[in-house]
């Protein structure tokens, strides 16, 4: 027996062979062995035994939002002031964009200005655009958003642009304050940093469950739920750009007599200011994500053009609003991208110290053009609005090319997946949707104390104790093998094409230009290629989770083989290694940890996009969340979301673990 747990526990070549083989054999047997012995209860986890959570967190929400007394103020009357106080910029970001200024409400209402022109919209972006870089960027912000006027996409775009408008600055400086809090008291950011890990595993469905209970199905609580979800990581590049403030500077500033508050504003936060707008990015491409997702709440825009389409399976109109929201997206990127880096040089810029005029003088353009563009339109409302009969329609187009795919390619799309179904993804749902409740918690218990001791035992064990509680061990199953055959796939593409990109520069150009491209689209829009070519179902999900979650095992793995130290190659080459041996006896083993990191991250954005597969029919936890959000039940939805959490924080805890032991092994630490 002991000679047994020295193996399981120690001895690495026997540990995982020797695991897989006792779970695939409780995974085929255990189930006939517990029928034999009378013994249900160890593979089936009793219904009389579930914890009544659910339940409570839906009595709790209830007396929430119903009896909640704050004594100044009900919580309901505090809900209704946040959503009044986001409801008055969000209202006027629609008024200038999109519908213009009215006095008066219903059919009392009367226009006292209309919006800006499209003109004057497209002159600002293109201004944005050279005064963040150059004439290129101008160039290519202001194609993106002529694009979204020519092919009739332009008022649902300015819907999801004002959304964007009003939750990135205020998630922006909530995520700013909050991070200077953390930088500020270590106790504050001890108890903070839990809580950022849970927000961003937690999935992107299950924030809007709560939000849609406690502010209804409106705009503002789709924009509250976006502001939620796109503040962590602010929060967090809030707090490393602080600590990362050279100390020279830091000393200067205490030199110069400031106080602490002048310290932080006058001194870290500029000089932290790159950091920080690299922070605003995130927060900007987070926003984007979550606005489209959003539009099941009543967001609206081209979230809900694609949502709506989808159902009516309407593949062209869909595709249609899908590239829409690429285009969007990469305008709204690579401008924040340029913002970030000019901050690295603003404070060196000469520009800075000519005068207002010359300083300012693409506000003053954009100021002239919106009034010029207003003062035509009312004479010319071409001018203010782009002529209906002149925009182009692609919808009939992408239809017309779907259905010829269907038609003539149909046989080798359906070949390739039964191929995989039949192969691959059914062996491995069988596989893990027959282990046992009580063996699946001691495996997850057994594999944390191997990797991190008690401590991530303990972890590891009562996290996959909660979810089999609250009897969602058999939907568990189904989502960590839909997460596992899909990061299994994303790595066996990312890992090669990393190491090829870190081998080649043309081959790292376009790849890199790939990555970005699959980083910058929002996720709903990966469901639309998986349905037009492979319907609904398991197959179609996994496939829209390998292009969501590819980027990381590609980054990571280049990372990995461009930082090994050149020395070990050349003894490598020296030693009469060929091309083959270099990379697996040297360049593989020693990016192993930055490949371990990179497969932490591919199974973060595999869960968070397996939730969003809902839409096209999958089962698992991402179903029970999808289902809570129609039936507005909060308990279920909480559970479900805090669920595919623990998942995602088992995963992270291990691997980070795992990363950490390889880098002590390696010598790296």
């Amino acid at each position: 027996m002991s000679r047994l747990i020295a193996i399981l526990t120690r001895e690495g070549r026997w540990f995982w062979p020797v695991l897989f083989a006792a779970t695939w054999l409780v995974s085929t047997y255990g189930r006939d062995a517990a029928r034999a012995l009378d013994a249900r209860w160890l593979v089936k986890y009793p219904a009389a035994w579930r914890l009544p959570l659910k339940g409570e967190i839906s009595t709790a929400m209830d007396w929430l939002v119903e009896e909640a007394n704050f004594g100044l103020f009900t919580f309901r009357e505090l809900t209704r002031g946040i959503s009044w106080l986001i409801e008055i910029p969000y209202d006027f970001a629609r008024s200038a964009l999109i519908e213009g200024f009215e006095r008066g409400q219903g059919s009392n209402a009367v226009e006292i200005a209309p919006s800006l022109s499209w003109i004057a919209v497209i002159v600002a972006v293109v201004a944005m655009g050279h005064y963040a870089r150059n004439w290129r960027l101008a160039a290519l912000v202001g194609g993106c958003f002529a694009y979204l006027v020519i092919f009739g996409q332009w008022d649902s775009a300015m819907v999801t642009l004002a959304s964007v408008l009003i939750a990135v600055p205020i998630g922006a400086a909530g995520g700013l304050l909050l991070g200077i809090a953390a930088y500020r008291w270590p106790l504050f950011d001890r108890i903070l940093l839990p809580v950022l890990d849970l927000m961003q595993t937690v999935p992107v469905f299950a924030y809007l469950v709560p939000i849609l209970f406690l502010f209804g199905f409106n705009a503002v609580a789709a924009l509250v739920a976006t502001i939620i979800y796109a503040m962590p990581p602010m929060i967090r590049m809030t707090t490393l750009a602080l600590r990362t403030v050279p100390d020279e500077i830091r000393e200067f500033g205490v030199m110069t007599g400031c106080s602490r508050r002048q310290l932080i504003w006058k001194v870290l936060v500029p000089s932290a200011a790159p950091g920080l707008m690299v922070g605003v990015n995130q927060v900007i491409m987070l926003t984007l994500n979550m606005v489209i997702i959003a539009s099941m709440i009543g967001a609206g825009g081209l979230g809900y053009d694609v949502l709506t389409s989808l159902r009516r399976l309407d593949i062209g109109t869909a595709l249609e609003a899908g590239i829409a929201i690429v285009v969007m997206a990469i305008a709204l990127d690579r401008l924040s991208q340029a913002f970030a880096e000019r901050a690295r040089t603003e404070m060196h810029d000469p520009a800075l110290s000519a005068g207002w005029i010359r300083r300012h003088r693409w506000l003053s353009t954009v100021v002239a053009v919106a009034a010029a563009t207003t003062l035509a339109g009312l004479l010319v409302p071409a001018v203010q609005t782009y002529p209906e009969p002149m925009m182009i329609t692609t919808g009939p187009f992408w239809s017309d090319l779907v259905r010829y795919i269907n038609v003539n390619f149909f046989d080798q799309f359906e070949a390739f997946k039964t191929f995989l179904l039949w192969y691959f993804l059914l062996p491995v749902k069988r596989f893990l949707g027959g282990v046992p409740w009580t063996w699946g918690i001691g495996v997850m218990t057994l594999v944390g104390w191997r990797f991190g001791g008690w401590r991530l035992a303990l972890l590891t064990g009562g996290l996959s104790l909660f979810i089999a509680v609250n009897g969602l061990w058999p939907k568990a199953m189904i989502t960590v093998y839909l997460c596992g055959v899909s990061v299994v796939i994303a790595s066996a593409i990312g890992i090669p094409l990393g190491v090829l990109s870190a081998s080649n520069e043309r081959a790292n150009r376009i790849v890199g230009a790939f990555i970005d491209t699959l980083q910058t689209l929002p996720s709903f829009v990966y469901l639309i290629p998986v349905v037009m070519l492979f319907r609904v179902g398991d197959f179609a999900a996994m496939i829209a989770v390998v292009l969501y979650a590819l980027a990381p095992a590609v980054r990571y793995a280049a990372h990995g083989v461009r930082n090994i130290d050149p020395q070990m190659i050349e003894a490598g080459i020296v030693s009469g290694c060929t091309r083959w041996q270099l990379l697996r006896r040297i360049k593989l083993p020693l990016a192993m940890p930055e490949i371990l990191l990179g497969l932490n991250q591919t199974i973060m954005l595999a869960l968070s996009m397996l939730v969003i597969t809902a839409l096209v029919g999958t089962r698992g936890l991402g179903q029970e969340v999808y289902i809570a959000l129609t039936k507005a039940d909060s308990g279920r939805g909480i559970i479900a979301g805090l669920s595919v959490a623990f998942i995602a924080i088992i995963a992270d805890r291990i691997l980070s673990a795992s990363a950490r032991h390889a880098r002590a092994r390696l010598g790296l630490e």
